[in-house]
């Protein structure tokens, strides 16, 4: 028997632009886990997981046809980590073998609700972690998360895969996506070992470390979001408001890049203004495109949090979720909490997870 965990996280900044090859994002991952055990068996094999035996699916009309949408499915995910990394066992040599496979995850509140955190990605990175484990196939951290993101982006068929990153390295991270045309094309000429192997182009992980002074608050507005959908919503006013999102991704691009340099300062001030700079951005995508990003509950949490000397702005995609605030560890937080509550909003108290070598 086998155990695995992979974390969940959050995106601090660069959302949306992060899914364009090479720009960058900051990313927090968090202590709140997906746990994978992989049990051998003798006879059959099984896919076991408390959270998610009810999951809902989502369809749409085609005509009179009912075209399901997969992507905020987790087996989906969990079925294609298997799949991706059994290929790869069997080009190493590795033989294949049953297996009970338990999956336990701390991502979703207690009613079943998500918190927005990346739970599709960290039981991609969870399931490949166990799976590395029980076939002994000693991928290092690189190729773990180059396995997972081809894992996910398989199901989703679009975004970053930054979320993948924070699962596998964790801490704070500055992320840039790799080119998701050329993986494509390489994958029809090239084995999974070798794709593993390869540099791929504009890929760009770096480990950030936060100023001491600096606290990172989380605030849930109970309503969940799909990242997908928002996602696909961006990319249809993309094509219709070119100039438009050409502007926003500049613009984004400069902001984070300062951002990362203020992180590598220890600069709160620096790294509190890109937060509120990146906001009033992330707003103007909003207007341009049509996509709710930052609903009423969460620029009222922001609002309160800024009248308390925080740094606030949605997270991910907006449009429920999650949102964060990073203010100085000094400064009182009770009465900005109490008001949170009695605005609708839920303090999470998570911390930053850092994985050990």
């Amino acid at each position: 028997m086998v155990t695995a965990q992979a974390p969940g996280k959050l995106y601090i900044a660069g959302e949306y632009a992060v899914v364009e090859t090479g720009y960058p994002a900051i990313i927090v991952a968090l202590n709140q886990f997906v746990t994978v055990t992989v049990e051998k068996m003798a006879d059959y094999g099984s896919i076991v997981s408390k959270q998610y035996q009810e999951n809902s699916l989502l369809w749409q009309r085609d005509g009179d046809a009912m075209v399901f949408d997969n992507r905020d499915n987790p087996f989906h995910y969990i079925l294609s980590a298997i799949n991706l990394t059994e290929k790869y066992a069997r080009e190493l040599g590795k033989p294949l073998a049953l297996y009970k496979l338990f999956v336990d995850s701390d991502l979703d509140s207690d009613d079943g609700k998500k918190y927005g955190l990346g739970s599709s990605a960290a039981v991609t990175v969870a399931t490949v972690k166990a799976l590395n484990k029980f076939y002994d196939l000693q991928m290092s951290a690189d190729q773990i998360y180059k396995l997972a993101a081809i894992a996910h982006l398989d199901v989703q068929g679009n975004g970053s895969l930054g979320d993948i990153a924070a699962s596998v390295y964790g801490g704070w991270i500055a992320y840039r996506s790799f080119d998701k045309a050329w993986l494509a094309a390489e994958r029809n000429s090239h084995t999974l070992a070798e794709l593993l192997e390869m540099d791929w182009p504009q890929l760009q992980i770096d480990l950030l470390e936060a100023p001491a002074e600096m606290r990172l608050l989380i605030g849930w507005t109970g309503s969940p979001a799909s990242t997908s959908r928002l996602v696909d919503k961006i990319t249809i006013a993309k094509a219709k408001k070119r100039a438009q999102y050409e502007a926003f991704l500049t613009e984004s691009k400069a902001i984070i890049e300062q951002l990362i340099k203020d992180f590598r300062a220890h600069s709160l001030a620096g790294i509190q203004a890109g937060i509120r700079h990146n906001r009033t951005l992330l707003n103007n995508l909003a207007d341009f495109s049509g996509v709710a990003i930052e609903t009423p509950l969460l620029k009222k949490m922001c609002e309160l949090a800024e009248a308390k000397g925080g740094a606030a702005k949605s997270s991910g995609a907006g449009g429920g979720d999650c949102g964060i605030v990073l203010i100085e560890k000094q400064q009182p937080i009770e009465h900005l909490l109490s008001s949170w509550q009695a605005a609708g909003v839920e303090a999470l108290d998570f911390q930053v997870h850092l994985i050990q070598d």
